[in-house]
């Protein structure tokens, strides 16, 4: 599995999801797919640590040291300067 890319083995993993949410197979075969399922998950795990690692190596200090650093997307300053500011005293009534 390890020629595998992490796309394609996300999409089969998603693949083999859907069949077993139909729930039209016979048990042979859930339990075949489950299997090869698991084996996908384990393996987009495997994939997920190696790539934090590589992030946290790109990440260490000039020391060596790890620094952290939150990830932010696109709008999350916005929502965070608002979720800092405490509501007014004419947010807090209460309509009734």
């Amino acid at each position: 599995m390890s020629e595998q890319s992490f796309e394609k083995a996300l999409e089969e993993l998603e693949q083999i999801v859907e069949k077993l949410e139909k729930g039209k197979l016979s048990l042979k075969e859930s339990l075949a797919l489950f299997e090869k399922g698991v084996k996908l998950a384990r393996f987009l795990r495997e994939e997920l640590e190696k790539a934090e690692k590589k992030v946290g190596i790109l990440l260490k200090d000039e020391k060596g040291e790890m620094k952290e650093e939150p990830f932010k997307l696109e709008g999350d300053e916005e929502e965070s300067e608002e979720e800092e500011t405490p509501p007014s005293d004419e947010e807090n009534k209460l309509p009734f």
